[in-house]
């Protein structure tokens, strides 16, 4: 079996606004999960990979110049730490994160981070298409609502984790992942 890594996708600023807003949100502690999964992975020598979203267009609170573009606290990077800029939903179709964990010998991923429903679930999805094993841990997840098409944030999230589990990933939790490790 190959190695593991920590995969964080687009815990950025914006995240925390959409939280700071009183957006409806599952797991708003998100990124207290994802740093403790991140200090374990490292004191485990586990690595840990981050992915961020870019934006070309300077009004995107994605642009690499906005406040929103930049890391959350629990998105870090320590020295040597893999970093991924995006500019699809999926972390893997703009960048060479495939080619970076295939030369690293990585093969299984847990996945973290924002939003579940756009962005993690397009890199489950992919990751398990290109093969790697996917553990999804659910409370290190962030994901919002969609008040323009009548659906809640737990509505979201549990037909989302419905159908990443049914084919794409296992689903666990920070603990669980932690013990492991």
């Amino acid at each position: 079996m190959g190695k593991s890594a920590l995969l964080i996708i687009d815990m950025q600023m914006e995240m925390q606004a959409r939280l700071d807003e009183g957006r409806e949100a599952v797991n708003p502690d998100a990124g207290a999960k994802i740093a403790a999964l991140a200090a374990a992975c490292r004191a485990k020598g586990v690595a840990v990979v981050h992915v961020r979203h870019h934006d070309a267009d300077p009004a995107s609170p994605f642009h690499a110049s906005a406040p929103g573009a930049q890391p959350m606290p629990c998105d870090l990077a320590a020295p040597g730490e893999a970093v991924f800029v995006k500019s699809t939903s999926s972390a893997f179709a703009s960048t060479d994160l495939a080619a970076h964990l295939r030369a690293e010998g990585i093969s299984r991923l847990y996945v973290t981070g924002a939003v579940l429903g756009f962005c993690v679930t397009s890199a489950v999805r992919a990751a398990a298409d290109l093969g790697f094993e996917v553990v999804l841990p659910r409370d290190a997840c962030l994901g919002f609502d969609l008040p323009m098409m009548g659906l809640g944030a737990e509505q979201i999230a549990a037909v989302t984790y419905g159908l990443l589990g049914a084919d794409f990933a296992t689903l666990s939790d920070t603990f669980a992942v932690i013990a492991a490790l």
